[in-house]
């Protein structure tokens, strides 16, 4: 799998896909990574992309000893789906 490339200076985390960029646009708390919002290039919808990249996102989280906060409905809705990832849900 490709590694997720952290841009702190724009607040996205990115993983290329076939030439395309799947991203997400986030914010720091302490011990939280707020998701505002995932977006795939409209090529790559459909394609299990973005689930690859939450799953890669979801593992640094989880590395990093940190929670996500999901703003975005598509980031919120991929954890409920996936409940082996629901405890980084940030209680807020």
């Amino acid at each position: 799998m490709v590694p997720l490339t952290d841009r702190p200076s724009t607040g996205r985390l990115e993983m290329a896909f076939e030439g395309q960029v799947v991203f997400a646009a986030y914010r720091r708390r302490p011990a939280c990574l707020v998701i505002d919002y995932v977006e795939a290039p409209t090529a790559l919808r459909g394609t299990g992309a973005a689930g690859d990249f939450m799953e890669a996102l979801a593992a640094k989280v989880r590395a990093d000893g940190d929670q996500i906060l999901p703003l975005c409905g598509y980031a919120a809705a991929w954890l409920q789906r996936h409940p082996e990832h629901r405890d980084l849900i940030a209680k807020v």
